[in-house]
């Protein structure tokens, strides 16, 4: 008796699951899908193959509300683009992270505004010094090559060739001097530009400090 009160309960059981099931909407979990095709709007319950790559939107079938919208696939120029980006990106965060992390150091390194200005005269004496001697070379060289020169037109007034071991020498002395303006030159530009980053870094020493005292407050 106990056996058959048991699988008529489960017969019962399995009738109720299969009834709960037949109610359940065919429809729950569908997608309809609707795109452009040719400049048509089409929408259907399957995405063909050519969609596929096709900007949509996804429609549940039993709210009618739209659930995703997928944009179309990249090109490869697009997708070269989008990779390109993405890496300036990370490489601009990392570089602004290493800003951050300099500022920090600044400001832990140095206790005063006067120590700060003492490290950057540090640089700007160096920075001073190689100036004086490139200086000094540019003056020697325009020098020599003026003596140079001088003896090449002293030939010529006297009517004799430039000899070629002296045409050859003016050659490589005017080359020089071009090289060591060049190099004085990016000096006078690292010089200029060292001047423009103290009063940037004093700036924002300032700004940090007053922040920290601010915080402490």
């Amino acid at each position: 008796m106990r056996t058959s009160i048991q699988l008529a309960g489960g017969l019962l059981l399995a009738c109720l699951s299969a009834a709960a099931l037949a109610q359940k909407p065919a429809n729950a979990d569908r997608k309809i899908y609707c795109w452009n095709d040719g400049g048509r709007r089409v929408c259907g319950d399957a995405l063909p193959a050519s969609a596929v790559d096709a900007e949509r939107t996804e429609i549940s079938a039993r709210s009618g509300m739209a659930t995703a919208h997928v944009g179309r696939a990249l090109t490869a120029d697009e997708r070269s683009a989008a990779e390109a980006a993405a890496l300036q990106a990370k490489r601009d965060a990392e570089a602004e992270a290493a800003r951050q992390r300099q500022e920090l150091a600044m400001v832990e390194s140095y206790a005063t505004e006067a120590d700060l200005r003492r490290a950057y005269g540090e640089r700007i004496v160096l920075v001073e010094e190689a100036l004086k001697t490139s200086q000094m070379g540019v003056d020697n060289l325009r020098t020599s090559l003026v003596s140079l020169l001088r003896q090449a037109g002293e030939r010529e007034l006297a009517g004799q060739a430039v000899a070629k071991p002296l045409a050859e020498t003016i050659r490589g002395q005017h080359a020089d001097l071009l090289r060591q303006k060049a190099i004085l030159e990016q000096q006078q530009r690292e010089q200029a530009a060292l001047d423009g980053d103290l009063q940037a870094a004093l700036t924002r020493y300032r700004e940090l400090k007053q922040s920290a005292v601010g915080t402490r407050d």
